[in-house]
């Protein structure tokens, strides 16, 4: 059963992520997939392209209130290696070996009523 709590949860998390592709398409990108996922290996939240680059997004969607204030931090070692891990498999299912790939975290920054306050990009 989910809890209110983890229903706004996902909901913010959905909206970030709306909120950070609709920034990528401005900004020139074009989305190849979004949440993809390989079993038993790890999930990406974007991937897009960009002058011949493939950029790979783990979107967080914080307060930064809690055990780790920067939602960029809360990307740790064993996500980064899940990350990269699915991106390689991306790559060779795709045949993108002749794109520099670059890994970004995208910060999501709301308020306490959801209402998102700023986005912005940290390398991975």
């Amino acid at each position: 059963m989910k809890t209110k709590k983890n229903t706004f949860k996902k909901y913010i998390g959905t909206k970030g992520e709306d909120a950070a592709a609709g920034l990528l398409k401005d900004k020139g990108f074009n989305i190849l997939r979004r949440n993809y996922a390989v079993h038993n290996v790890g999930e990406i939240d974007i991937i897009a392209e960009k002058n011949d680059e493939l950029h790979i997004f783990e979107v967080r969607t914080r307060r930064n209130i809690g055990t780790y204030p920067d939602s960029a931090e809360s990307v740790l070692f064993m996500k980064r290696n899940r990350v990269i891990r699915t991106a390689e498999r991306f790559i060779d299912e795709n045949g993108l070996y002749d794109k520099n790939v670059i890994f970004e975290v995208i910060r999501v920054t709301h308020d306490e009523q959801g209402n998102i306050l700023k986005i912005d990009f940290v390398p991975f």
